[in-house]
């Protein structure tokens, strides 16, 4: 059986969401991040060195990183729902934002927070405006531009297509669930983005979302 390793507030959440689509039985065995840090627990390392979530044990198989779960799990336990015809376009599509979702996106998003956190922080009060200053800087000048302008990327795509890889449902949209979620988050106005905004409102009535929401626990960003 399946067991996932799931950390509160983290990108594990949409690997229920994919566990339920699928309807395979499987078991979620929870962490709590730190109150103060936020870190994951020291005990998922012993699951994996990097104490990384969302991570899953299949047997002796033991899977890390979101796109590789999504793309395991798929390949093992998929009846031709989410996974595309290979060499097909909407193949090429659906591992194009299974990618991007991690490798484009989040990292702006994660930039940001981190910028945001360092003007929060405790610090000397002659050393704060400086801190700030910097992390404001970096803000306006990188990764605030950087992240408007790939919203606006994944606004004009959804604007045209159903799902991220055309008119079906595929992998690739389990995978960009979360960083579009965290964006709204965090402060994006989803007004300015009315695409992307029908595409979470439709996830979040998927009546296997909500079910995913019930057993994965506290998670601020549906």
């Amino acid at each position: 059986m399946i067991t996932l390793h799931h950390l509160n507030n983290s990108r594990s959440q949409r690997i229920i969401w994919l566990l339920e689509e699928l309807g395979v039985d499987y078991d979620i065995k929870r962490y709590d991040r730190d109150p103060k840090t936020s870190l994951a627990p020291a005990e998922l390392k012993a699951v994996h060195p990097l104490g990384k979530s969302p991570v899953i044990t299949d047997g002796d198989n033991t899977i890390a990183e979101s796109g590789l779960i999504i793309e395991y799990l798929l390949d093992r336990y998929d009846q031709g729902r989410f996974l595309p015809a290979r060499e097909s376009a909407t193949y090429w599509q659906y591992l194009y934002w299974l990618h991007y979702a991690e490798g484009s996106l989040m990292p702006l998003l994660v930039m940001t927070l981190v910028f945001n956190k360092i003007k929060e922080a405790p610090m000397p009060f002659f050393v704060r405006p400086i801190a700030r200053a910097i992390a404001d800087k970096a803000i306006s000048a990188y990764s605030g531009p950087n992240l408007k302008n790939n919203l606006k990327y994944v606004e004009e795509h959804l604007s045209n297509n159903t799902w991220f890889a055309g008119e079906q449902m595929t992998g690739a949209d389990f995978q960009m669930i979360f960083p579009l979620e965290a964006a709204m988050h965090r402060g994006i106005n989803s007004a300015d983005y009315p695409a992307i905004k029908r595409f979470i409102d439709k996830v979040h009535a998927m009546d296997t979302y909500r079910t995913a929401l019930q057993k994965g626990g506290p998670y601020d960003y549906a």
